[in-house]
C-alpha cells in the first residue's frame, strides 16, 4: 500500500492509490500549514491564517497549486501529456481542489496514479 510512493509515474492499484492520497494529502498538510505560517511571519500576506480543515484561502491556494504540480508530475512521469482525456481530468481536478475542497482534488489526482503507463 505504501510502495513507491514517491515514484509518480508507475501504475497503481486501488488499493496502492490509497496509500498515494493519504501519503500526500498528510504532506500537503504540513507544506501548507509551514508555507500559511511564515508567509503571515514574514508580512508576505495579511491576516490571519485558519486551519487546514477550516478552508481558509491561503490553504486552498496552496493545495490547488500542490495539485496542480503533482497531477502534472503524475502525467509527465507516465508519460500522459499527450492524453487529452487524462490532460482534462487533470484540470477537473485543479478545478475541483480550488472550488469544492482540496480533499476532492487529491482524490482526482490518485485517480490519475492508476491510468495505465503509454
Amino acid at each position: 500500500m505504501f510502495n513507491h510512493l514517491t515514484n509518480l509515474g508507475q501504475n497503481r492499484s486501488l488499493v496502492d492509490a490509497l496509500g498515494f492520497f493519504i501519503f500526500h494529502t498528510i504532506l500537503l498538510i504540513g507544506l501548507s500549514t509551514f508555507l500559511g505560517h511564515y508567509l503571515v511571519t514574514f508580512g508576505v500576506v495579511d491576516g490571519v491564517v485558519g486551519g487546514f480543515f477550516e478552508g481558509s484561502s491561503l490553504h486552498t491556494l496552496i493545495g490547488a497549486g500542490w495539485t496542480l504540480v503533482l497531477s502534472s508530475l503524475v502525467l509527465s512521469g507516465k508519460k500522459l501529456t499527450n492524453d487529452i482525456m487524462a490532460v482534462v481530468i487533470m484540470i477537473v481536478g485543479v478545478y475541483l481542489a480550488y472550488t469544492v475542497n482540496v480533499m476532492l482534488g487529491m482524490v482526482v489526482v490518485a485517480y490519475l496514479t492508476t491510468l495505465s503507463n503509454k
